[in-house]
């Protein structure tokens, strides 16, 4: 096989009498050329000399030499030296933020490889199944339709919620680079998540201002924002901080709300409901985007329990018997309002389940949550009535991928720049 240097050298000895005249020729016109270049530089550079620049230049150059270097000593006070690993922490930490490594939290670190390794767009995912179905008049039940309506029009809202105090407020307060590594990994999830819902709806021909406006007019998905943004409202003030006492738990509430509420039990009926259509050969399509946006947010809800568990450890002063009083509190008020949720868009049994089952399902889930940030149980004798809830939760991406997917994925290496 020819190298590129063979084949220049091929070139070369190819060529006849008229291609070598042309070669110097050409050498000649770009030897003059270099000589004009040379002398314009020169001309310039006498017209521009450092006490001959335009005006503009002076002034930038100026500035710069006057540049007061204490200028956000502040927010730079403690970076001037190298971090060590001890000087790590979750909350309220002076060493250098923009400094990755040393890790002090392998586990992070360890999330964001693995959300990077799971990613995955909503084009992938065949809707022509699920857009037959749902235009034939005959193809799902009232019931079925309401649970598919209700479900798109909370979650399109729940993830730009969740996306927005991750943005606003978390990545600000968080203070260590590992984690806000993985926080900007779940914010670009959070943003595939809504293009997921935002897809399917589209795909279904359904009244968009009906769904995204779901949040302001049905009851029980309006209760499940609201109690949300209330945990969102002042930290996300761009003059909140922590370092108090006070400061420092809001943070932990807002930590608690999102992820072992919003995430940890809001998001639960809504997929075991489109998850059980699925398991029964309906709307295929959009039980696929639900697989893939639950395994997200299981990981998701594990790296928050993994963060909050961290912040009690360094600052114990902060889990107080009235702050253990709240997070169970908070966690017992999202699990009725999910079950509320069950209730009205279940009002009758459908797909192998009903509102009864699903608030057993809910209180074993709420269980499970107050264990995993060291509270204890609340609802005895509870178990889980979707076991195959379990499973899906486990989906390797692959599994029927090239048999799903419509549109052909471009890595970066792909991709065309012109």
């Amino acid at each position: 096989m020819l190298s590129w240097d063979d084949f220049n050298q091929e070139e070369t000895q190819n060529r006849g009498p008229e291609s070598k005249l042309r070669k110097k020729s050409a050498e000649t016109d770009n030897s003059q050329q270099t000589k004009v270049q040379r002398q314009n530089h020169s001309d310039k550079s006498a017209l521009f000399g450092k006490k001959d620049q335009p005006d503009q230049i002076q002034q930038a150059i100026a500035d710069l030499e006057s540049l007061d270097l204490s200028t956000g000593i502040e927010e730079l006070e403690g970076s001037a030296m190298r971090v060590k690993v001890d000087d790590k922490r979750m909350i309220n930490c002076r060493a250098d933020l923009n400094q990755l490594v040393p890790f002090k939290y392998d586990w992070a670190w360890q999330k964001y490889l693995d959300g990077c390794a799971n990613h995955w767009m909503p084009q992938e995912v065949n809707m022509n199944a699920d857009i037959a179905l749902w235009k034939d008049p005959n193809g799902l039940t009232e019931d079925e339709r309401l649970i598919v309506k209700r479900n798109l029009g909370f979650f399109s809202t729940a993830d730009s919620l969740v996306a927005n105090n991750l943005v606003l407020a978390i990545y600000r307060l968080v203070t260590n680079p590992e984690c806000r590594q993985y926080i900007l990994r779940q914010a670009f999830e959070e943003a595939i998540h809504t293009h997921a819902y935002q897809y399917c709806i589209e795909s279904l021909a359904m009244d968009e201002s009906e769904i995204f406006n779901m949040y302001h007019e049905i009851p029980s998905v309006a209760k499940k924002a609201a109690w949300g943004l209330k945990y969102t409202r002042s930290i996300s003030d761009p003059n909140f901080k922590t370092g108090t006492q006070e400061t420092d738990q809001e943070l932990l509430q807002n930590l608690i709300a999102f992820y072992c509420c919003l995430e940890g039990i809001f998001f639960y009926c809504g997929f075991t409901q489109i998850l059980s259509m699925g398991r029964r050969n309906k709307m295929t399509g959009t039980s696929e985007q639900f697989q893939y946006i639950l395994r997200d947010e299981s990981m998701h809800l594990n790296f928050g329990i993994d963060m909050i568990n961290q912040i009690k450890l360094e600052n114990p002063e902060l889990w107080t018997d009235e702050m253990k009083e709240q997070a169970t509190q908070m966690i017992l008020q999202a699990t009725q309002l999910e079950i509320e949720y069950a209730r009205d868009t279940m009002p009758r049994g459908v797909l192998g389940m009903n509102a009864a089952m699903m608030e057993e399902y809910l209180e074993f889930i709420a269980n499970r949550r107050l264990v995993q940030i060291g509270l204890p149980e609340q609802f005895e004798g509870v178990s889980n009535p979707f076991p195959w809830m379990s499973e899906i939760m486990d989906l390797r991406k692959e599994k029927n991928f090239f048999e799903t997917r419509v549109i052909e994925y471009q890595t970066g290496g792909a991709l065309s720049w012109d």
